[in-house]
């Protein structure tokens, strides 16, 4: 068991110690949500062409966009202010101009003091793809991408969703440093909400980092669509999950998987720290008939083996 609690990486993972370390009164609250919200509606995602004439970090929204922001906005404020009279939000976004225009128009839902803070944030920005694309190449490249895989094909001139990884594993560590050191300067009697204003695979990457999602699981997400968001929220136990604002119909929509599912729901009611014993799936997933026991291992009436000799005698 202790070998299991270990070696699973599933929940005894570093941001599950922060998770417990936090909870003493030493530490600060943890937020109550994080919220991922794709940008809205762009140029580039209506003509891909726009990529050939304008830099990606310049591509702005369209019209539309503009309103799915405002809207995305307002639904926001419904959810953070529902259980709550004294809440905060806290933003972060990615410096891509698609990102801030979303972020300037969700802001008019908001009144300055319910607002902390605001911070540009440039390891969330989107997946460098290159420099301007050029639109047939780029076909070809997406089409070979698709075959090498998602999470490791590296676009020529630009990144993988591997260095996205990295960079947003390292966002994550500055994150809880910022709770844990109070640099938002948080008033604890607050209920505080993150809101991560950011780009269709970053929020996947983001999601696969938190919840130690594999790979193989990543290759099987999905987009969220323009102004989406993904609300992960504290269960009573300490745990972040998805299944406590959102329905089973929507993970399923953004690719993940029963046991995935099913893994979020568990974590809504779980303590801190705790293993998912139910969901042996997960060793599965790195072991090939894995044995139940020691004795189904070593025989029921096997000697204990003895020590390993340092050195034959001469």
């Amino acid at each position: 068991m202790e070998a299991k609690r270990r070696g699973s990486g599933k929940h005894q993972n570093r941001g599950s110690r922060n998770r417990s370390e936090m909870s003493s009164p030493h530490h600060k609250p943890l937020p109550k949500r994080i919220i991922l919200v794709r940008h809205g509606e762009s140029e580039g995602n209506l003509d891909g062409a726009a990529y050939t004439r304008t830099p990606d970090h310049q591509i702005p929204l369209t019209q539309e966009g503009l309103v799915q922001a405002q809207q995305a906005g307002e639904r926001i404020r419904q959810i953070v202010s529902a259980m709550s009279r004294d809440w905060k939000v806290y933003f972060y976004v990615s410096p891509y101009g698609r990102t801030r225009s979303t972020l300037n128009e969700i802001g008019k839902s908001f009144s300055k003091k319910r607002v902390i803070g605001v911070r540009e944030e440039c390891r969330i920005r989107e997946q460098d793809f290159g420099n301007f694309q050029v639109e047939e190449r780029m076909k070809v490249v997406k089409e070979t991408r698709l075959r090498f895989g998602r999470f490791f094909y590296r676009f020529p001139e630009g990144e993988s969703a591997a260095d996205v990884y990295d960079r947003v594993s390292s966002f994550l560590e500055s994150l809880w440093r910022d709770i844990d050191m109070n640099r938002l300067h948080s008033d604890p009697s607050n209920e505080l909400n993150f809101i991560i204003v950011t780009h269709g695979l970053t929020s996947r990457v983001f999601l696969m980092k938190w919840f130690k999602w594999t790979v193989e699981q990543f290759e099987g997400l999905n987009n969220m669509g323009n102004c989406e968001f993904q609300v992960m929220q504290l269960g009573n136990g300490g745990e972040y999950s998805l299944a406590i604002h959102h329905t089973e119909e929507e993970m399923v929509r953004w690719g993940l998987s029963p046991e995935m599912i099913d893994d979020q729901k568990w974590r809504a009611h779980s303590h801190k720290g705790e293993w998912n014993e139910r969901y042996s799936w997960y060793l599965d997933t790195f072991f090939e008939n894995l044995q139940e026991s020691d004795s189904s291992v070593e025989g029921e009436n096997d000697e204990p083996n003895p020590p390993f000799p340092l050195y034959k005698y001469a």
